[in-house]
């Protein structure tokens, strides 16, 4: 799929096609499976985790609820440290500012660290289109910079490719034949890229995490591309979204802890910079300029939002993709946008404010609540689907056959004389269909269902049929129960429901 926007097609056709190509569902579940292996033996090891869990949630809670305080405080330190600080309010703007310093310096060539929010604004087509080379250096996001396609993944944004393809890429980038190996291959792409590292005029980031008490930015990597990307370019762009504030640095340790062991399993990752300021007079090395263009681009839209607020709490470690039963099936790509997975369904309509655009991607979720299981911060992106899809029944681009179909389901669950008639005019219907116990037809509403498993059959005798027998068994039981101990169950059934009736009963969560 070619990087760019959303395409014609929906997630529902998009999905048919990942799930017919069998090199991608075991290549993404492959890898899926060994993050999320590492990640569940890392937080064993460090213990205590679902402790730290909360902390980080209530730090982010905490930094969101008072966004607009931190902003400014990190603006004006960051600014005394001898950054450009601009302020973008869509991705128009932000890619207005990035190409205006670009031209200011005179560029020709930028060099690129991983950055969601650069491809959010599709940025490298932009620099593109007036002449300025964009590469990418981070070893996944060059390789489908090459496929000329969008990240499958948060953190690895390659996962659907193997070496076989990989060589394939890079050997016409290289104009000779390379072998399938990856140390030759990871050997040509650093050649390659120290050169440019070296040309370029403009070294350009993202930011995992901005210190509001410092006027800092944080770049967590593992292989030293954001490093040569900060220090040797004369000029540094940094696109941050405007949620990527963190109070301290004593909060930093939180997210240092929690971040990668979610994304990838390790401890810590390999490299951790941060960034206070361009070059100083004594420094090595560093940009001679600096800028941080904060970006904004539907962010707000969310604040104040009891129902989506906690979306910008996302410290984008991909762990609830890994989680995911449908993103392993169907890989990044079926999502049509810069963010797939959980948080890319909910994310990318909520920052678009575009429901009707994105109708059926809070469709491509089971509801499980594996996101939320895994999320470092405890984002309730079930619940989030779930408000999704309301709202866009709501905005009146819900589907009518469904809606016709609950009024049906209402009408037939809400009284029994119905329902027992409608099963019994379904034991009926369903001989013409039935075969082996099972119902295989892949006729109207069963279609999709019955195209990847199979329907079991209604019983001959329903649990409603069998419930008269069982109570009467039941009821021989406690007859013949210990006294005293039926005394004891009828008194505590007696007590639950005078609980209930006095409303101390609790109430159910929904997780």
């Amino acid at each position: 799929m070619a990087a760019g926007s959303k395409t014609e097609s929906s997630v529902k056709a998009r999905a048919e096609l990942a799930l017919n190509d069998e090199f991608l569902r075991k290549a993404v579940r492959f890898t899926t499976e060994r993050l999320r292996g590492g990640k569940k033996k890392a937080s064993e090891e460090h213990g205590n985790w679902e402790e730290w869990r909360e902390r980080g949630k209530q730090i982010r809670l905490h930094t969101i609820a008072h966004l607009d305080y931190y902003l400014n405080l990190f603006v004006d330190n960051a600014r005394s440290n001898g950054v450009h600080v601009h302020f973008a309010n869509t991705g128009e703007e932000a890619v207005k500012l990035s190409l205006d310093i670009a031209q200011h310096a005179s560029a020709k060539s930028v060099v690129k660290s991983k950055s969601m929010v650069s491809e959010e604004l599709h940025l490298n087509h932009a620099l593109e289109s007036i002449g300025i080379e964009a590469v990418e250096t981070d070893l996944g996001e060059y390789i489908i910079q090459l496929a000329g396609e969008m990240p499958s993944h948060i953190v690895i944004p390659a996962i659907h490719k193997n070496r076989y393809q990989i060589a394939d890429l890079l050997s016409k980038e290289a104009g000779y034949t390379l072998p399938p190996d990856t140390t030759a291959l990871a050997g040509f792409v650093r050649k390659k890229l120290r050169e440019k590292f070296l040309e370029a005029e403009i070294g350009m980031t993202g930011c995992n995490f901005a210190i509001a008490e410092t006027g800092s930015i944080v770049l967590f990597e593992n292989e030293g591309n954001a490093r040569m990307v900060t220090t040797v370019p004369k000029t540094q762009i940094t696109l941050m979204g405007m949620e990527r504030i963190i109070p301290s640095w004593e909060d930093l340790e939180v997210m240092a802890t929690l971040l990668p062991r979610s994304a990838t399993g390790q401890k810590l990752t390999m490299y951790m910079s941060g960034i206070t300021g361009p070059r100083r007079e004594k420094d090595g090395d560093g940009p001679d300029e600096m800028h941080i263009i904060i970006v904004d681009n539907g962010r707000s839209l969310q604040l104040g939002d009891p129902e989506f607020q906690e979306l910008l709490n996302c410290i984008r470690c991909g762990a609830c993709l890994n989680a995911c039963p449908v993103y392993r099936h169907i890989g990044g790509h079926a999502y049509g946008s810069t963010y797939s997975g959980p948080i890319g369904a909910v994310l990318t309509p909520s920052l678009n404010k575009n429901i009707a655009e994105w109708d059926d991607i809070a469709n491509a979720s089971s509801l499980c609540g594996a996101c939320y299981e895994a999320c470092p911060v405890k984002i309730p992106l079930h619940d989030m689907l779930v408000y999704l899809r309301r709202r866009k029944v709501e905005s009146g681009n819900g589907n009518k056959l469904e809606s016709l179909g609950m009024q049906g389901f209402a009408t037939v669950m809400g009284n029994s004389s119905r329902l027992g008639g409608v099963l019994r005019l379904g034991k009926l219907g369903q001989k013409l269909v039935v075969r082996s116990g099972v119902i295989k037809t892949k006729l109207g509403p069963l279609k999709g269902w019955n195209t990847y498993r199979v329907t079991p059959s209604l019983p001959k005798e329903s649990f409603r049929d069998r419930w008269n027998t069982l109570d009467q068994e039941l009821k021989q039981e406690l007859r013949q129960m210990d006294p005293a101990m039926q005394r004891r169950m009828e008194e505590l059934v007696k007590k639950r429901e005078q609980e209930r009736k006095d409303g101390k009963g609790g109430n159910g969560h929904h997780g």
